[in-house]
């Protein structure tokens, strides 16, 4: 984590613009010298002459970058390349002309000055075009430097409205069992305010970080059990089962919830006739863990007089594991006339 920090500090100067201007003219002028010395070229007489041409290729790559690609590359690629070339045209007499008033005492290097302009307006065309191919790279790099930035900020909002979605949810069925005790005035009301207050302390201050430890997750899933067996038939099978080793892991908050509150919702509350069954399985190895849940369903389900509230829980849990755990995640689930199951595997990373 260190050095990839390291990195991404070093790609955020590289790519600061008077950064790599500064670095494309220092490269190119010591190449330029380089060539020079090859020749066996003086290099105080070199080092005047490649100033001069340093000053030409500037006035072409910054006439480039903030006349001719802003209004005529995007639109009119062929216009482009034609003023690209016509203006090369014009700056290489320019060029070589004031070559010529400085090697007024050198006729050898004037007489060869005819002879290599061809090649000094070819050296003036291959920079302006180098500049032109970085500059697509640049605005290439800041285009998906962006792009990352908004998506991560949609998944950060995303993610924020699929959790205030998840836990008025859970309250809201919750709640609804609270009130039937009440209306009964069970004695299993005050238990049932005990576990809700766990829950919705972990709820408020603990799950509001991407990631939570696995452990305190389990100890959720443990509640809201505990919730559901005191209202439920006491002929009813609620099992749950933790196997593996569970230390450090770290996993996304609320993420099984969905899938519990479903099968009492679609499973034990519709037994007519009781003995129905919630069946729960958690394996752990290492990073990879497997969530298995399963439930009866009954023959038909209750008519009711009032549409049907809900239905948002599998729609999110599916949309933060696509999110969260993008190539990290398998969820199956079976639908089967008497029984529903859901497995979910997954590499907590």
């Amino acid at each position: 984590m260190k050095t990839r920090g390291l990195l991404d500090r070093i790609y955020g100067i590289l790519f600061r613009r008077p950064v790599y201007h500064g670095l494309f003219w220092l490269v190119l002028f010591s190449l330029i010298l380089w060539a020079d010395y090859e020749k066996g070229i003086d290099m105080r007489f070199a080092l005047g002459n490649e100033l001069i041409q340093l000053f030409f290729y500037a006035f072409l790559v910054y006439l480039n970058l903030l006349y001719l690609i802003p209004n005529y590359l995007a639109r009119y690629a062929f216009v482009y390349f034609g003023l690209v070339l016509a203006v090369c045209a014009l700056v290489t007499p320019i060029e070589v002309l004031v070559f010529y008033l400085k090697f007024h005492d050198q006729p050898l290097y004037r007489s060869r000055l005819v002879e290599t302009q061809v090649w000094i307006f070819l050296g003036n065309v291959i920079v302006t075009i180098v500049s032109t191919v970085l500059r697509v790279i640049m605005d290439w790099w800041r285009y998906q430097n962006e792009k990352q930035v908004l998506l991560t900020q949609t998944m950060q909002s995303e993610l924020r409205f699929l959790k205030s979605q998840i836990n008025p949810h859970f309250l809201f069925n919750t709640l609804n069992n609270l009130y039937a005790l009440t209306l009964k005035k069970s004695d299993k009301a005050p238990e049932i305010v005990l576990k809700l207050s766990e829950i919705m302390r972990y709820m408020l201050y603990e799950c509001n970080e991407r990631r939570v430890h696995l452990t305190k997750e389990i100890q959720y899933i443990y509640n809201y059990l505990d919730l559901e067996r005191l209202r439920q038939p006491k002929e009813a099978d609620i099992r749950f089962v933790v196997e593996g080793q569970i230390s450090e892991q770290m996993v996304a908050p609320l993420l099984f919830i969905p899938f519990l509150e479903n099968s009492f919702k679609h499973g034990l509350n519709n037994q007519l006739q009781g003995g129905g069954f919630v069946r729960l399985r958690l394996t752990v190895a290492g990073e990879e863990l497997e969530f298995f849940i399963e439930n009866s369903k009954a023959e038909r389900l209750p008519r009711q007089d009032h549409p049907r509230s809900g239905g948002i829980g599998l729609v999110n849990v599916r949309q933060r594991l696509n999110m969260l755990y993008p190539d990290n995640h398998t969820l199956t689930i079976e639908d089967e006339p008497h029984r529903y199951a859901v497995t979910l595997q997954l590499k907590m990373i």
